[in-house]
């Protein structure tokens, strides 16, 4: 069993061949909505952790419900404004609980990654037979419930065994982005067959920046802005991936979605802009590498 550590070879991005992608643009801006279930049984991503005990947890649930019954649809609304699709990392009881959101979804050609069967329930410290029903379970969901087989994979909360990028391949998965360590794809090292990383990240990601850094909305947009500057000017020479990491609860709310508005308005002004899923950059580059 290969470990952590021995999934990828240190590659400065200095010393690679650039990349370049479509009709040369710059950067691929990829947003990652996180739809996501919180069993109401079971303890969840809290805003208030003091009441995470409390049975049921009244306070904490509401508030993520509101990323399903009214959120997403305000996302929704400022994806379409933009000509951008999502990318979604998909726990696969959403297809159960939320079937509308799957509807809408698949009207706007959004791709769907696995990412568990719900936010709940994590992946590490689980047996192997366990991990791989599990993930042979959300596959197989997913593919029912949206009428596409996922292609990718996100743990929740980013969580993995030693054995996850095997029993991926296994399943048939063909990228994961549970390695938020590069702006660009690269090859995962496993047991058998091929897997490829896609950059995803903790920084220009929801959850970190409000709950945990106690980032403003108007900070958060900034930042949207600022990341994309920096990338824009090395893409050019050297092409890189920009995901956006967002959830229903947080950004959908009206006072932040506002400024991710005004930031992907920003980006949409830029010539040399690509904007793909990850699935999308999953062929394209696996495409580049084949030939």
């Amino acid at each position: 069993m290969l470990t952590q550590t021995s999934r990828y070879p240190y590659e400065p991005i200095i010393d690679r061949q650039p990349l370049a992608w479509p009709d040369g643009k710059y950067v691929a801006v990829v947003p990652y909505l996180n739809i996501e279930h919180f069993p109401e049984d079971l303890p969840g991503t809290p805003l208030v952790p003091m009441t995470q005990s409390f049975k049921p947890d009244v306070l904490n649930y509401g508030w993520r419900d509101y990323g399903q019954r009214v959120g997403i649809w305000r996302i929704m609304e400022i994806l379409d404004r933009h000509s951008m699709r999502a990318t979604v990392c998909l726990n696969s009881d959403v297809c159960r609980e939320y079937p509308r959101i799957i509807e809408e979804g698949n009207l706007r050609d959004w791709e769907w990654m696995g990412h568990g069967q719900n936010n709940s329930n994590f992946l590490n410290g689980i047996e192997e037979d366990v991990e791989r029903e599990l993930i042979s379970t959300v596959v197989k969901e997913i593919e029912q419930g949206t009428g596409k087989r996922p292609k990718g994979w996100l743990g929740p909360f980013l969580s993995e065994t030693p054995r996850t990028p095997d029993l991926l391949v296994e399943a048939g998965i063909e990228y994961l982005c549970d390695f938020t360590c590069d702006d660009q794809p690269f090859a995962l090292t496993t047991a058998k067959g091929s897997l490829l990383s896609m950059p995803y990240t903790v920084e220009l990601n929801d959850i970190p920046a409000f709950l945990n850094r106690g980032e403003s909305a108007a900070s958060f947009g900034q930042s949207i802005r600022d990341q994309f500057d920096v990338l824009y000017a090395e893409g050019a020479t050297n092409a890189r991936v920009m995901p956006i990491c967002l959830h229903t609860f947080l950004i959908g709310q009206p006072f932040r979605a506002k400024h991710l508005n005004e930031a992907f308005a920003y980006i949409a002004e830029h010539e040399h802009v690509w904007f793909p899923t990850a699935g999308e950059i999953n062929d394209w580059y696996r495409a580049l590498h084949s030939s």
